[in-house]
C-alpha cells in the first residue's frame, strides 16, 4: 500500500487519540467501516480510545456487545464477507482466546477456502501484554501466536504516529489485521502529523543509526530498546534500534542489512522465549547472515512463567533496560 504524503504540521497527541483520529477518518471516508465491541459506545471504550465516536456515528456505527467475544466475533466475519470492513474491539487480547476459532478458523481462512471469492477486509484490536498488577490470565502476549497463522497480519505499534498511519492501513487491507496496542501506551504522547498519511504494514522503522549492535524490538518494549540504546552510548557502545512495527509480515531484510553492518544482533520481545518472534528472527539470521555475525545472537525475553501479581517479580520476570543492556556486552565480549 503506497504511503500517502501528510501535512508537516506535527503536534503532540496520546496514543489514544491517534488511534481515535485513524478509526474516525476511515469511518467518514468509507460508510462501510463500523466499530464494535465491549464498552465502545455509550461508555466512550474502556480506554477511552472511541471517546466522542457514538455521538458521531451513531449507535449503527459504534456498537456495543454483550461479553461475548466468539459471538462478535463472529458477527464480524460475517459482516466482512458480505462487503463491511468491521473494527473488532477485544478489551484486552487475553480475551481474544474466547473468539480464537472465528479469528484462526475462520478469518484466517476464509479468503483461501472459497476460492478467493470471500476477502475478510477486517481489524480485530485491543490492548496486548502486561500492564501492572493485572494477574497472569490478563498479562499475556499473543502476537506470536498470531504471527504463526497464515492469513493473518499482525500489527504492534509503539508511538501514537505509526499507531494512526497502521491503524489506516489496517483498515484499508482486505485482509484480517491484528493489531496490538497496550493498556500501558494509550497515554503516551508524541508528535502525530496533520493530514492524511498511511504507514504501509510490514516496513520496519530504523528509528536510531549504529555501527556496533542491532537491537530490534516492537511495542512498548521500543522503551526498553531505545532507552538501552541511550544508557550504551554513554559507554561508548553505537546501537542500531529497529522497531519492527509489524511481526507479520516481517521485514527481515531490514534486520539483515543492519546485522551485515553491526555483526550482532540483540532482540528485546515481551513474549516469553520458546517459538517467540525472537526465535523465528534468531533463526533467520543464522541463515541469511551467518558470515556476518562476530557473536552469538541474544534473545531478551520475559521469563518462562505466568506473569505473577507482585510488582517485585513482575519487574524481575519482565524485559528491561538493564538486562538489554548486559546482553549486547556479552555479544560484544566486554
Amino acid at each position: 500500500m503506497k504511503q500517502l504524503s501528510a501535512n508537516n504540521t506535527m503536534r503532540q497527541i496520546q496514543f489514544r487519540e491517534a488511534l481515535r483520529e485513524a478509526m474516525s477518518e476511515e469511518m467518514r471516508r468509507d460508510e462501510n467501516v463500523f466499530l464494535m465491541g465491549e464498552e465502545v459506545a455509550e461508555y466512550n471504550g474502556a480506554y477511552k480510545v472511541s471517546q466522542g465516536m457514538l455521538d458521531e456515528f451513531g449507535a449503527k456505527r459504534v456498537i456495543d456487545t454483550p461479553i461475548t467475544e466468539l459471538g462478535f466475533a463472529g458477527i464480524g466475519v460475517g459482516a466482512a464477507m458480505n462487503g463491511l470492513r468491521p473494527i473488532v474491539e477485544f478489551m484486552t487480547f487475553n480475551f481474544s482466546l474466547v473468539a480464537i476459532d472465528q479469528v484462526i478458523n475462520a478469518a484466517a481462512k476464509m479468503l483461501s477456502m472459497s476460492g478467493g471469492q470471500f476477502p475478510i477486509p477486517m481489524v480485530f484490536r485491543g490492548p496486548t501484554g502486561n500492564a501492572g498488577q493485572l494477574g497472569a490470565q490478563h498479562s499475556q502476549n499473543f502476537e506470536n501466536w498470531y504471527a504463526n497463522c497464515p492469513g493473518l497480519k499482525v500489527v504492534v505499534p509503539s508511538n501514537p504516529k505509526d499507531a494512526k498511519g497502521l491503524m489506516k492501513a489496517s483498515i484499508r487491507d482486505n485482509d484480517p489485521v491484528i493489531f496490538m496496542e497496550s493498556e500501558l501506551m494509550y497515554g503516551d504522547k508524541g508528535e502525530v502529523p496533520e493530514g492524511e498519511y498511511i504507514i504501509p504494514i510490514g516496513v520496519a522503522d530504523v528509528v536510531r543509526e549504529g555501527t556496533d549492535v542491532t537491537l530490534v524490538s516492537f511495542g512498548k518494549m521500543m522503551k526498553v530498546a531505545n532507552a538501552a540504546a541511550e544508557e550504551l552510548a554513554k559507554e561508548g557502545v553505537s546501537a542500531e534500534v529497529i522497531d519492527l512495527r509489524s511481526v507479520r509480515p516481517l521485514d527481515y531484510k531490514t534486520i539483515v542489512e543492519s546485522v551485515k553492518k553491526t555483526n550482532r544482533l540483540v532482540i528485546v520481545e515481551e513474549a516469553w522465549a520458546m517459538a517467540s518472534m525472537a526465535t523465528d528472527i534468531t533463526y533467520h539470521i543464522q541463515q541469511n547472515a551467518f558470515d556476518y555475525l562476530d557473536a552469538p545472537v541474544r534473545k531478551v525475553n520475559s521469563w518462562d512463567v505466568p506473569l505473577p501479581y507482585a510488582p517485585t517479580l513482575i519487574e524481575a520476570i519482565l524485559p528491561n533496560v538493564e538486562k538489554t543492556v548486559k546482553a549486547v556486552k556479552e555479544v560484544m565480549y566486554s
